[in-house]
């Protein structure tokens, strides 16, 4: 079969930057798998995309699907013929198979055999499947939100005005979107308007770059870093490249060109995250630092144009910016002329959740969850009621009304301001970490005080008024607060009782629906999400579910465990001590009643039995310390010495002695054994 190349080309209006990569790696995927669920061979695929047009490069697409031998089963044999003559059943088969009954072959199988019939099905051509896959492709589009244009009834993201479908050097013909394909594209708007015959497929890219567009959307990315980074080194200065700002940019672009503008060094003395918010967010800049890592007076834009006079570029966008950071610092000025504390009446307005109260009343009750907190890891317990006090009244602000990401932050400056202790003003930022997985956790006591208060509060009171997040729908983002707990107190190496702080947080709501069962509902949420960290910290499945099998509820020592059984479960000795204790574990719970309660030694008759009580006796002595002090790694590598002694017990001694003081007795000694390494988890759940 021959190999070729395939385009696919939808030439669009301007699509929304955010949904481009999502469009174009879902496009490709439609067509991937059409022709894969069609059986048609092909290359790699590679997703292509601009604000103007999705495409499509498939390597090496045969032009037709395998030849298969297809082999169809028909009546018994022995139902086939009578005396020797063929039957009905047997001459409608042969008929359906378009031959006679000689034609016919025998298949032989285990349940006899049949009457059968084979042949040689020709491939479909691509040219005549590609329709299809196509229409399909784009049919299942993520389109975030869909649109109508002229007199048409077709509808997707923007108005379609161009397709090109080409195999090679030939036209595949296709109807999508209202458009007829061809091998006619674009280049760009305003450098390149003229239409562009595309001769073969693979002459898209280099077109294209002639016609002033990047079709390769990670080559436009690195362009427009690339463009950047230089112009940064002009000014000699240090250039931020938000990731999330580079795609955004890259997906507005056909030609990036990058252009350096200033500002009024009078707009420095807002804060810096105010006027990098504003530049971000309304003219998609990228900001500049000094050797000193404070902000310059300097944005880097990217225009979709190569502009003969780019000076007038420049001062177009500086007349924009001017007055976009002119409102940062009226918000800020505005907000400054109130202290912080004078909102908090404000917060009474703001509904948290309509079961649940205001903001106002969220913050008295994480107020006092935070002030205990810091009593337990020793910070300071009137700055942790005063931080939880005032931790929501910058979101009244005018600066964080306009500017939501800036929560938190605006909140220390205007702490600082207020002349609030230092730790008090930090937290104000602080309690909003970790943010993401990877991300810091607070460094003050008074920030992780007020940092667990908060999500604790939010955990307690959503799952009280019943609204438990389900596999897809987590609207307060529990989630995300569950695991943020877990790492505050992890990292940050606070040994707390997870079950005491849910109390004492449930205890703050005035009425709950589901108060009788919340705490324990919520600890288990809240420890199942163990799995999902330690899945982060590379910790097997079946460590998770041994340590989970313990009643822990210190998220620390929940962790210390998971580490050690993760690393004892690497040594050589792990595998039969696992199986060793799921033994002893079954038995056990078969035998429960006739467990004695201790060890007689006057009742150990074989050397093997009387070697594991020794050798019990001597690790306990070892291990006893070290599970006081939560060494439990050092303890499950000193009771991997009992390897031997066990196997050489389950080798030479009958649990179920006949004599039944001898096997309460055995039972008890098999008990201590289990006993010792559930201490630290139930290696029984780990491979055997």
């Amino acid at each position: 079969m021959a190999a070729n190349t395939l385009l696919v080309e939808l030439g669009v209006e301007e699509l929304p930057p955010a949904a481009i990569d999502t469009l174009s790696d879902a496009l490709a995927d439609g067509l991937r798998r059409g022709l894969d669920e069609a059986e048609v061979t092909h290359g790699a695929v590679r997703a292509y995309a601009t604000p103007r047009r999705l495409a499509v490069r498939i390597e090496a697409l045969a032009d037709k699907q395998p030849d298969r031998e297809v082999e169809k089963r028909g009546p018994a044999l022995a139902a086939a013929f009578k005396e020797g003559q063929p039957t009905r059943a047997a001459e409608g088969f042969a008929r359906s198979c378009g031959v006679g009954v000689e034609d016919l072959i025998h298949l032989e199988t285990d349940k006899g055999t049949w009457l059968g019939y084979r042949e040689q099905q020709q491939g479909e051509a691509t040219a005549a499947l590609l329709p299809g896959i196509l229409h399909k492709a784009i049919a299942g589009l993520p389109v975030p939100k869909n649109m109508r244009w002229g007199a048409s009834r077709v509808e997707f993201s923007r108005p379609a005005h161009w397709l090109v479908v080409l195999h090679g050097d030939q036209v595949i013909e296709a109807e999508a979107l209202g458009l007829t394909s061809g091998r006619t594209t674009y280049g760009h708007r305003f450098h390149a308007p003229a239409a562009i015959e595309l001769a073969h497929a693979d002459d898209y890219l280099d077109a294209l770059e002639q016609a002033w567009v990047l079709a390769d959307r990670d080559r436009r990315r690195e362009r427009i870093r690339e463009q950047v980074l230089a112009e940064a080194e002009v000014q000699e200065a240090e250039a931020v490249i938000d990731e999330e700002l580079l795609v955004e940019v890259s997906g507005l672009v056909e030609w990036p060109v990058a252009l350096t503008g200033s500002f009024d060094e009078r707009f420095l003395e807002v804060p810096a995250e105010c006027l990098i918010s504003s530049m971000k967010a309304n003219q998609k800049y990228f900001h500049l630092l000094g050797d000193d890592g404070r902000l310059r007076p300097l944005f880097i834009t990217i225009a979709n144009i190569d502009s003969a006079e780019p000076q007038r570029v420049i001062e177009g966008n500086e007349k924009v910016i001017r007055p976009r950071l002119a409102d940062a610092a009226f918000f800020y000025d505005t907000d400054r002329k109130r202290s912080l504390a004078s909102r908090s009446e404000e917060l009474a307005g703001v509904v948290f959740q309509k079961q649940l109260g205001t903001l106002a009343d969220k913050a008295h009750r994480s107020a006092a969850v935070a002030a205990f907190i810091a009593g337990q890891i020793g910070g300071e317990v009137g700055h942790a009621r005063r931080a939880a006090e005032l931790a929501k009244c910058d979101l009244v602000t005018e600066m964080v009304l306009e500017f939501p990401e800036l929560q938190g932050t605006m909140g220390r400056y205007y702490a600082t301001q207020d002349g609030e202790p230092a730790e008090v003003a930090q937290a104000m930022e602080e309690q909003y970490l970790p943010r993401f997985a990877g991300d810091a956790i607070p460094r003050s006591a008074t920030g992780q005080a007020l940092a667990l208060a908060d999500r604790l509060d939010t955990l307690t009171g959503i799952f009280g008024i019943g609204q438990r997040p389900t596999g897809t729908k987590d609207p307060f983002a529990l989630r995300r607060a569950a695991i943020g707990v877990l790492n505050i107190l992890i990292k940050g190496e606070r040994d707390l009782d997870l079950r005491e702080l849910l109390e004492l947080a449930a205890a703050q709501h005035q009425e709950l629906p589901y108060a009788e069962s919340l705490v324990e509902e919520v600890l288990t949420y809240m420890l199942d999400r163990f799995r999902a960290w330690g899945q982060d910290e590379g910790i097997s499945a079946e460590a998770y579910l041994a340590v989970r099998s313990r009643p822990v509820t210190r998220p620390l020592d929940f962790a210390r465990r998971l580490r050690a059984v993760q690393a004892f479960a690497g040594r050589e000795e792990a595998a039969a001590l696992a199986a060793a204790n799921k033994r002893v574990s079954n038995i056990l719970a078969k035998q429960a009643d006739e467990i004695g309660s201790a060890v007689d030694a006057t009742l150990l008759q074989e050397g093997a039995e009387q070697a594991l009580h020794d050798a019990l006796k001597a690790q306990r002595e070892v291990v006893t310390p070290l599970f006081a002090q939560a060494r439990y790694q050092e303890a499950l590598d000193a009771l991997a010495a009992l390897r031997e002694p066990v196997d050489t017990f389950f080798d030479e001694v009958m649990v179920m002695a006949d004599d039944a003081a001898v096997r309460s007795n055995r039972l008890a000694l098999l008990a201590e054994l289990r006993a010792l390494f559930l201490e630290v988890a139930d290696i029984a759940q780990l491979p055997q």
